[in-house]
């Protein structure tokens, strides 16, 4: 994986251009945009103080506070890896996300499959990863993602949020926080172009919400419980019920207690 043509130290770091937005509908959006009519550029972060039309994953809405939250986008250049090692990306941006976060709350973060961001049972961040694809190597990846910081009321349609101020009780400058989390991104993305992306997994598991414990999930409308073992390089969550299963990203739905 690591055999590829671009000069890790040629590309700028992660947050090197950081473009503040007053308002839009999505930064994810606005960043395809960019890449679309061929503006986009490695490292540039699209920060919104408020999103019209955020987005979640599966297609749900991201609601959040105006100037509350860290709500952004980054373009990648992710040219050197294959589609088949995608959700390596996911697993080192997940982390990157894990260690901010940690730097701030010392206890109780976890990783929930695929890419929620967990303060032991609440939801305080998520993900959103979409790609750009040519044949079997990607092109660019905007990698979007929302943190919970200073807000304590929160959108009804929204079961389980937490954010750092409710958990620590202290109100943060969302800027300089924004900045932080964009120094840990480039730091993993960094040690993913180096070739570590085995490693990489290997800690996204160990870090990973419920890890070796029971849960429950949904498919096709029916709910049963299982052991989560972990999640494969495909990105696949690997369970046993009896037997040994894996399930694919929107196969499979989390029913939260």
């Amino acid at each position: 994986m690591s055999t590829h043509n671009i000069d890790i130290n040629s590309l700028p770091p992660i947050g090197n251009t950081f473009i503040e937005l007053i308002s839009i509908d999505s930064t994810n959006t606005y960043a395809m945009q960019q890449i679309k009519t061929k503006l986009a550029e490695h490292g540039v972060v699209y920060f919104a103080y408020t999103q019209t039309n955020g987005r979640g994953s599966r297609g749900k809405a991201w609601h959040s506070q105006t100037g509350s939250n860290i709500m952004l986008s980054t373009i990648l250049n992710t040219s050197w890896l294959s589609v088949n090692k995608q959700f390596y990306l996911s697993a080192a941006m997940g982390l990157a996300t894990y260690d901010f976060l940690k730097s701030q709350v010392k206890e109780g973060i976890s990783i929930k499959w695929t890419n929620d961001i967990y303060y032991i049972n609440k939801k305080i961040g998520g993900i959103l990863i979409e790609n750009n694809i040519r044949g079997n190597k990607l092109q660019w990846s905007i990698v979007g993602i929302g943190i919970n910081i200073n807000q304590t009321a929160f959108h009804e349609s929204i079961p389980n949020p937490t954010s750092l101020t409710l958990i620590t009780n202290k109100k943060y400058k969302i800027l300089s926080l924004a900045h932080k989390l964009c120094e840990h991104l480039d730091i993993r993305f960094k040690q993913l172009m180096n070739g570590n992306g085995e490693e990489i997994m290997k800690e996204y598991n160990q870090k990973l919400y419920k890890q070796g414990q029971k849960i429950k999930l949904k498919k096709n409308g029916i709910v049963f419980s299982c052991t989560l073992n972990g999640v494969t390089d495909e990105g696949h969550l690997a369970v046993k019920n009896g037997k040994e299963e894996s399930f694919d990203f929107g196969e499979v739905e989390w029913v939260l207690d």
